[in-house]
């Protein structure tokens, strides 16, 4: 768990329920609010939203149950990007589709296993500092000229991802949550294009801790030392597009660009879905799924970052 302690916003109409979980996550060192159902949640995310890491929501409560909350945060600008851990009786297919369309990136049924529960609440604030990170550094350059009608930028490591993905925000319209998604795509370029980490390698490699250590290793090895990721940013009347190339064999992205039951309890593979439901209106990508390009609208019927009603789809 990250140094910084992470505040968990649970929310269960069930106070067994709801001391539970208090419980197991304050001895883990979280500041934990509770709150009995998603009307009371939402009354504290509309005061405090920033000061939550991650939202603990049961999914059956009275007034307005989990899936109803996670479509109205969905629509908030400023509480879309907080993590949500959707815990459920049930595991079905259909269930577990609805909560992931609603915007749950995580999910936990019940009766819940402590160990998992942990493990899920540790990714997802982990996820959430680096989120605001990228924020901030997105900030920081909010001055730039935002006149910039093209650019393109060569790159390499997962650091100048991040710095990238900063900059090129800072000249988009909403460039909090464009620094998110669009971080996504240029890692995902860096990590699985150039180093070919596959989807099961980087699981195994989350869960023992050395994600960074082989990337590292990788970028040092002789077939990668000269790959470069191309992302480039145009800019016209209508719209901003930021295309993102890799020099890897490519993927089968259509297996990504929705939310997946199978992959609902991984620890990481949710970054073109989040790409898609935070920062850009449209993905399109191209050939054997190696280059990507994103499309944020410019205009007075779109949201902050181009996203007209808060919905997206993907050119296949």
């Amino acid at each position: 768990m990250s140094d910084e302690p992470g505040s968990v916003l649970v929310v269960d109409d069930n106070p067994d329920d709801r001391a539970l979980l208090e419980t197991h996550l304050s001895r883990e060192g979280y500041e934990v609010e509770c709150a009995e159902d998603g009307v009371e949640a939402l009354r504290l995310l509309e005061t405090a939203g920033a000061h939550f890491d991650v939202i603990l929501c049961d999914r059956m409560m009275p007034r307005m149950g989990g899936v109803p909350l996670l479509q109205t945060l969905k629509s908030h600008p400023d509480l879309k990007s907080v993590p949500v851990i959707l815990q459920t009786a049930s595991d079905s297919r259909a269930d577990l589709i609805e909560a992931m369309r609603a915007g749950a990136f995580y999910y936990l049924t019940k009766p819940i296993d402590t160990e998992m529960l942990l493990s899920v609440v540790e990714t997802a604030v982990r996820d959430r500092h680096s989120y605001r990170e990228l924020q901030t550094m997105a900030r920081r350059v909010a001055t730039a000229n935002r006149l910039l009608r093209a650019a393109q930028f060569s790159l390499s490591t997962i650091e100048e991802a991040k710095d990238v993905g900063s900059l090129i925000a800072a000249l988009c319209p909403d460039p909090q949550n464009v620094v998110i998604g669009l971080t996504e795509l240029i890692v995902n370029a860096v990590e699985h294009g150039n180093l070919g980490v596959t989807y099961d390698e980087k699981t195994e490699l989350n869960e023992s801790g050395r994600w960074a250590e082989e990337i590292q290793r990788r970028l040092q090895l002789p077939e990668n030392l000269l790959k470069r990721v191309s992302v480039t940013f145009e800019r016209d009347d209508h719209e901003i597009r930021i295309t993102v190339i890799d020099e890897g064999a490519g993927f089968d992205w259509n297996r990504y660009v929705d939310p997946d039951p199978s992959r609902a309890f991984d620890n990481h593979g949710r970054g073109i879905v989040i790409a898609r439901r935070v920062s850009f209106a449209e993905l399109e990508y191209r050939g054997n799924g190696n280059e990507v390009i994103g499309h944020i609208r410019i205009g007075p019927k779109t949201n902050g970052n181009g996203v007209p009603g808060f919905q997206s789809r993907v050119t296949r």
